[in-house]
Parts: C-alpha cells; structure tokens; sequence
C-alpha cells in the first residue's frame, strides 16, 4: 500500500528543549550504554552497541536524554556519509527508547527525544535523519502528529512493515488453547516425535543454527533479509545479559530444525528459524517456537514479536505465525519510517540511494524467483 507523505510543519533549524530536559551526545561507553539499554521496557537487539557498530562500521553515534538529571530516553545512531562531500544519513533502528522500566511511559518524552536528535543529526550535522520508532499504527494516534510537528515526514519510499505481536501473559494451558486447531494439531505431532530441545548462547550452536539455515535457503531459494553472519559475529561481542539464544532440535538423525530469538526488555524478537532437510517431517519448528515461549516467560518477557508478515508474498510463513499466535496475537503495521532534513543535497541523495536500493532488491528477489522456478521445472519433467 502506498502512503502519502505527511508534510511536516516548517520548523526553525533547531528546536530548544522544555527547560527540565537535556540532552548528551556520545558521553559513555560501550560498557555504561550495555547497562542503560537494560532498564528501558522497549530495548531491542537493533539498540544494542554491537549491532549498530557492525552495521554502521563504527560510524555511530549515541544520545541521552535526561528529565531533572534522570535518563527517561535513548537512541544509538548508525550514520553514513557519501565520501568527499558533508551529505549523508543517521538512522535510528526500532528507537528512540522512552518506555523506562518502573516508571509511566510519558509521550512528552518521546517528543522531546525526537526533538534532541533532530537537533544534532538533522540541524547541526546536516544529516538526513531517519527515525522507524516501535510504534504500531493503532497505537495512541498522536505519534504521527508529534513527528510531523517536530519536522518529520513519512518516508513513502519503503512500505510500513508489518508483524504479529503475541501476548504471552496468559497461562500456557490457555495459550495453547488459544492456537489455530492445525498448529495444535503439528505441536502435538511434534511432542510425540522424541525430540530434544537445547538451548544456548555460544558460537559453537549458532554454527549449527548456520549449517541448516543455509540448507533451508538453498532448498527454497528465498532472498535473505538479513546476514546471519552478521548475526553470528554480533553475538560474540554482546555482553552475555543481552546475547540471542540459540535452540536446536535434534532428532535420532541429526539437528532437524533450529531458531533464534532476542529478549531484551519486556518483548521477544524472532530473529532466525530454519529446517534442515532431514527434519522436513520433524515438525522441529512448531515444536521449537512453543519452547520459546517458554522460555520468554521465564526472561520476564510478556510478549513475542513474529517479526514481520507478508500475507500477499510469502502466504505460507504467515500462516505459520498467525495460526500459532491465534486469538492470543495482533495483526499490526509499524507507524513507518520518518525523515527530517534542513539540508537540500544531502535529502537528493538519500532519496537516490533509496531508488537504487529499491531496484536492486526488486531484480534479486525477480532473480531469485526465477532460478527457483527454473529448478522446479527441472525436478518435475
């Protein structure tokens, strides 16, 4: 679906704060961020010192917001800048954080933290900011006003991304209960199966995890959304509090399946899952994501993000997660992703590479459709 950009309101180059809020830039360490992201109820793995450093080539920067000297908001920013001239984009990924653990979420907050990063990336570095908050669209509708009135417009070059929240509060018995009649059907198929489930953090498992997600690519033949190297090498720098757990499920032949989740905060991220060949009848995954959520609830999580839907192109993975979660989970589209820019050259530029990358990911995922195709025609004649 396509959105009309909403037209911010015209703003003065910077914006003072309300006089009981300050804001610091890049004025700790990797060590103190790894303690602060812990106290807020809306940290995520894409807030994390590790992620943004691995994915902006150390080229990132940080922003603490206080309220009467208290931290109330944070924000990691991965920056990128075209070589020679002082044009480029600050990206913040599933932030800013203002939901403080303890303490009642205040929009005011999330307004004045907006404000402090388009002060300093937008205003003073001439960046185009770009902001996708972790916000859904049937939340309070006032955060698309306060964006606009803070000099952010939608971004109607990428389409809002969608995902299925499920609340995993209830009782397991309950939960269970509340799954599509089918999903129940593969679990209990699966519990009969005499498989074992291990659970861990270390690089020896997430090799594993590796081994069969790169059979499970080869055999579909899908466009990756993410590098799971990437992931894998992350994991090795996160402090233990914050690393992704690995599960495996094994079966008397080998590993059948595998996935790996993210708890950081009070909501668990789906991150990775896959099926070996050997486990296509294993029934592993269905098994394997009702132990997450065991173990979600044990982590203090109370809920489980799916992380991400696409009903029209991949029918049969959101089918997977909208049975599972069933009248436990939540069909939501992301408030989308915001810009601010003061500078002329430096937007020209960022909507170009927007373009590019828009074509280049259209003709791989045509490529990647058309080899599968081809093999498929192949193995049937």
């Amino acid at each position: 679906m396509t959105l009309k950009a909403s037209k911010p309101i015209s703003m003065p180059r910077t914006s003072s704060l309300d006089p009981s809020y300050t804001s610091e830039i890049d004025t700790v360490d990797e060590r103190a961020w790894c303690q602060i992201l812990q106290e807020f109820d809306d940290a995520n793995i894409y807030q994390t010192w590790s992620y943004t450093a691995l994915t902006s080539g150390e080229r990132m920067s940080h922003l603490i917001l206080r309220k009467n000297s208290d931290i109330v908001a944070v924000a990691l920013v991965r920056i990128a800048r075209a070589p020679l001239i002082n044009v480029g984009v600050a990206y913040v990924r599933w932030g800013p954080l203002w939901r403080r653990g303890g303490a009642e979420a205040s929009v005011e907050t999330f307004r004045q933290a907006v404000r402090a990063l388009r002060n300093e990336f937008s205003c003073r570095r001439g960046l185009v900011l770009r902001l996708f908050p972790i916000i859904y669209e049937d939340d309070h509708s006032c955060f698309s006003a306060i964006l606009t009135e803070e000099g952010f417009s939608l971004n109607v070059a990428k389409t809002r991304a969608r995902t299925i929240l499920m609340d995993i509060t209830p009782p397991l018995e309950v939960l269970r209960q509340g799954m599509k009649p089918h999903w129940k059907r593969e679990l209990k198929l699966a519990e009969r199966n005499a498989l074992e489930v291990v659970e861990g953090t270390d690089d020896a498992m997430f090799g594993v995890f590796i081994d069969i997600y790169r059979e499970m690519v080869s055999r579909k033949r899908f466009v990756e959304g993410n590098d799971v190297n990437q992931f894998r090498l992350m994991q090795s720098q996160l402090p233990q509090a914050l690393k992704m757990k690995i599960m495996l499920c094994r079966s008397e032949a080998g590993v059948c399946a595998g996935l790996v989740y993210s708890a950081i905060g009070n909501t668990g991220i789906y991150l990775f899952g896959a099926t070996s060949n050997i486990g296509m009848k294993s029934n592993g995954s269905y098994l394997l994501h009702w132990k997450a959520i065991e173990l979600l609830r044990k982590d203090g999580c109370a809920v489980y993000n799916l992380n991400g839907i696409n009903p029209a192109r991949n029918p049969g993975t959101y089918k997977f997660k909208h049975d599972f979660a069933g009248m436990h989970g939540k069909d939501v589209h992301f408030l989308g992703r915001f810009d601010s820019s003061v500078g002329v050259l430096s937007r020209w530029c960022v909507e170009f590479v927007d373009t590019t990358q828009v074509i280049y990911r259209t003709l791989k995922e045509r490529g990647a459709s058309i080899r599968f195709f081809k093999l498929r025609s192949k193995a049937s004649s």
